[in-house]
């Protein structure tokens, strides 16, 4: 590092310690790890410093800052990516913003159904905001306890519930975001109709910070459900369970909240990972599901249709089996199994992760073709396959064999097994990222399944907000000849 350089890092840091505070700035490498590392733990970086700002204004001037000095900015909210788009590179001369300070929520407005709060709110803190002025927001993922709204808006997360109330981008009405020179952007209004040219909000909801650091929004809220039935089935393969959940849309129309394929291998290991829960149903099978409906308060008609279903199921040879859920307790317990299949993976070690989205009338062969290409390659990998069937995700997840280092079988296996299942996603008019984003992990695999134009678009886009690549670069755009 030369004089000037060495001086132009003091003189950014002392301009960041003035900002956001000297317990709000750190410097050393240690107090900086946890944000340096990624949720599981493949993505390690270095960082020049890490700031906590408590207020937009302070983002704001953190920004035209490190705008000023030429430093590039790195967003951060809860840091549970799997995509490694929450941390930085090893250069160590970026700045990383985490945003946990900012976990305000500013006001839920009950008549026009609308909350609004801080981009560092826990999505448990804001689904617990609303549950206490007597509506829903219906936003449901694993991580909820740690992610954050900004890095739900930034990842346009969509989780177990999309498949009635949708993604993040249907759950949004405005948001406030910074840009890189440090202006502030708000869209922050509230309002269902707003047809006054660009949606300019959209272009930041799952952007993943490269364009503008979300920083509040204005999110929509529900009605609390007044009746809930739930169940967990055992059906024969997939193809069952789409003929399922097509008997099950036609009985109980937007009553279907979730619609949940989990795979025998997928439960097996959650199972093991957390021998104090227990299997719903007494015998294994290959392939499971857990659905639920939800409706504002008929419980005895709601029980009704469940069992419409399940006995259109049984008659038609597309269930084996099923458990349903006789209390609230009941159902809790069938969503526990459900949500700890990711962090049993991420205890686990060594797993492959493929967040598929494909049509819906093409999820059964998908499934089936891109586990025999799987197997071909790793054929004693462990298939934990799950996710929200009801809107054509898939999490293809091939976990290694209990007898294999996760690290072996990763440098073995996770270029050429991500590559094949993408590769067969793209063919079928599928995504290769349905609800986790693209980060580092997928952003050169963009080359093959974006057209030039899109890629193109992409970079006209980023160069207009952010021409100095200064915020997280390296994530979500391939730099490919001729882009940057």
């Amino acid at each position: 590092m030369t004089a000037t350089s060495a001086n132009s890092s003091a003189q950014l840091l002392q301009g960041l310690r003035a900002i956001v505070g000297d317990k709000a700035c750190m410097e050393a490498a240690d107090d900086m790890q946890p944000f340096t590392t990624d949720y599981r733990k493949l993505y390690h970086g270095k960082a020049l410093a890490v700031v906590l700002p408590a207020t937009t204004q302070q983002v704001s001037e953190v920004m035209a800052l490190c705008f000023r000095h030429g430093v590039p900015v790195v967003p951060q909210g809860g840091n549970t990516s799997l995509m490694g788009g929450a941390v930085p590179d090893a250069a160590g001369d970026a700045v990383v913003l985490n945003l946990r300070r900012m976990n305000q929520v500013q006001e839920i407005d009950v008549v026009n159904d609308t909350m609004t709060l801080s981009a560092g709110v826990t999505l448990q803190a804001a689904r617990a905001a609303a549950q206490e002025a007597g509506r829903l927001f219906p936003l449901r993922i694993g991580s909820e306890g740690s992610c954050q709204i900004g890095g739900n808006l930034s990842t346009n997360a969509g989780g177990t519930a999309v498949l009635r109330y949708g993604n993040m981008r249907d759950l949004t009405l405005g948001i406030e975001a910074v840009l890189p020179d440090g202006r502030i952007y708000s869209s922050l209004r509230g309002l269902r109709k707003d047809n006054t040219g660009y949606d300019l909000k959209q272009l930041f909801i799952g952007s993943e910070g490269t364009l503008g650091i979300i920083t509040a929004a204005v999110l929509k809220l529900m009605p609390l459900p007044g009746a809930t039935a739930a169940a967990w089935i055992a059906v024969r393969d997939p193809h069952a369970a789409v003929e399922l959940l097509t008997e099950a849309k036609r009985v109980a129309g937007q009553a279907v909240t979730a619609f949940e394929l989990i795979s025998g291998p997928a439960l097996t290991l959650v199972l093991e990972s957390m021998p104090q829960l227990s299997a719903p149903l007494p015998e294994t099978h290959d392939w499971m599901v857990l659905i639920e409906l939800t409706s504002g308060g008929d419980a005895e008609g709601l029980d009704a249709m469940l069992m419409g279903i399940l006995e259109q199921g049984l008659e038609r040879g597309l269930v084996t089996d099923a458990a349903i859920a006789a209390s609230l307790a009941d159902t809790r317990a069938f969503w526990q199994l459900r949500e700890e299949i990711s962090d049993a993976q991420t205890r686990t070690g060594g797993s492959i992760k493929c967040d598929i989205s494909i049509p819906l009338s093409k999820i059964a062969d998908f499934i089936a073709e891109a586990s025999a290409q799987v197997l071909a390659l790793a054929p004693d990998a462990r298939m934990v396959i799950y996710g929200h069937m009801g809107d054509g995700n898939v999490h293809f997840n091939p976990l290694r064999p209990k007898d294999m280092a996760a690290a072996e079988f990763l440098a073995q296996n996770y270029a050429r097994v991500s590559h094949a299942v993408d590769g067969l996603a793209t063919r079928q008019n599928g995504s290769i990222s349905a609800e986790h984003g693209i980060g580092v992990a997928k952003r050169d695999d963009l080359l093959e399944c974006k057209s030039p134009v899109e890629l193109e678009l992409m970079w006209q886009i980023k160069r207009a907000l952010d021409p100095g690549n200064l915020l997280n670069p390296g994530k979500v755009l391939p730099g490919a000849k001729g882009l940057v």
